[in-house]
């Protein structure tokens, strides 16, 4: 999501009239930006993308886990925090010939507990639970970066989520997904499996103009010279869109339980408008509202994969039968009834065009957590299955693909 990332930073900068807050060079996992630590603050309480606000603090060539040791202890944590705050490492590493990543963070706390140790004769306390700072560290063949976290809890939890269902998005990246989707407030979004209600929590509250870092606190707020007045102008400068008068998101699932789930943290997101949403199998749905020819309209949604199709399915029986089953299914239901619409399937399943039998226009990979993803996009162009079985001696055979457009 990086240059999803880099996009929504730009935007961030306009919207606040940031003058200092720069993007740079995006790398693997992030994106490096600049600014005062204002501009922290701005994009811990605006970016939905964003994992975390990671503050660099030192960098240097290293051969072995003294040079680490050293660095850290030259930084000036008491600047920032005190010996009263709890702390926790955690050490990320890509390529590094150090052979423990565990002594490598233990190295790394030492140097910061000595620090404090041999200006205060006191040592701030480890809670790898709910630490009140946590010190990142980042290795590559040759190179160590030490970051103070800018965030605390990571920016995915947003404060109002009180139920999942199994297998739940992270809401960072069910706001990604709909900005690589293309979708924007005002747009028709549906979600005809729409488990928890994440995707559309995040568009609801993109729709109500609520940032995603309104109801939660963050660690910059623990710091030494935190001053709360400019944090209290930021938070009161956020100007609510007005309510849509019509509906224009739209939500679906299989179970009532996850139907009421949705419902529940689509209250608890403060969504304050009418979000339509329906008990019923995703193979049955209709399109929620009629589309003018040309005009955009996003289905969005993450299906059911491995062992999660026993749960909104028939669990009886086999696994592979009732997945072909269910997406030939899907794919009819797709084909004759959301014509003119684009959408995007979100799934670890990479033989998922295979089982709808449609050519996607576009494939963009994701990680969810370890796992490898994608989301496929297919264009359900106007007419097109009247087009398939209006060609003279066409015979469609059960396994042949079938291209979407």
């Amino acid at each position: 999501m990086e240059a999803a990332l880099a996009e929504e930073l730009l935007e961030i900068a306009q919207t606040t009239k940031s003058p200092t807050l720069k993007v740079h060079n995006q790398v693997p996992g992030g994106v490096h930006c600049s600014g005062d630590l204002y501009d922290a603050y701005r994009i811990n309480l605006h970016s939905r993308i964003a994992s975390r606000v990671l503050m660099r603090m030192g960098v240097c060539h290293y051969q072995n886990e003294n040079d680490i040791y050293d660095l850290v202890l030259a930084q000036p944590w008491e600047e920032w925090f005190g010996v009263e705050h709890t702390i926790r490492v955690d050490v990320t590493a890509i390529k590094s010939p150090l052979k423990s990543i565990e002594f490598t963070t233990l190295k790394i706390k030492d140097a910061v507990c000595d620090r404090f140790r041999d200006m205060y004769n006191k040592r701030p306390s480890v809670n790898t639970r709910e630490p009140d700072m946590r010190i990142a560290g980042f290795l590559d063949q040759r190179q160590f970066t030490i970051y103070l976290d800018t965030s605390g809890e990571a920016l995915f939890k947003r404060g109002w989520r009180t139920e999942t269902g199994d297998a739940p998005l992270r809401e960072n990246l069910a706001a990604g997904l709909l900005r690589v989707s293309g979708w924007k407030p005002g747009m028709p979004l549906f979600d005809p499996m729409c488990g928890s209600g994440t995707i559309l929590c995040e568009a609801a509250q993109m729709v109500q103009g609520v940032p995603p870092g309104a109801r939660r606190r963050f660690a910059f707020e623990n710091f030494h010279d935190f001053d709360p007045a400019p944090w209290q102008e930021m938070k009161a400068a956020i100007k609510p869109n007005p309510l849509p008068t019509e509906p224009t998101i739209f939500g679906s699932d299989i179970s009532g339980d996850m139907v009421a789930m949705t419902r529940h943290n689509l209250k608890s997101a403060g969504i304050l408008f009418e979000v339509p949403l329906k008990q019923i199998e995703a193979q049955q749905v209709q399109a929620p509202v009629a589309i003018e020819a040309g005009s955009p309209a996003i289905l969005l949604t993450n299906p059911p994969y491995g062992e999660r199709i026993g749960v909104r399915g028939d669990s009886t029986m086999p696994e592979d039968e009732l997945a072909k089953s269910f997406y030939a299914d899907l794919s009819k239901t797709l084909k004759q009834r959301f014509a003119g619409w684009t959408a995007y399937l979100f799934t670890a399943d990479l033989n998922l065009p295979k089982l709808l039998r449609l050519k996607e226009s576009r494939k963009t990979p994701f990680f969810n957590g370890a796992l490898e993803c994608r989301l496929f996009r297919f264009d359900m162009v106007a007419g097109f299955n009247r087009r398939e079985e209006a060609i003279p001696g066409k015979v469609v055979k059960p396994d042949e693909p079938k291209s979407a457009e």
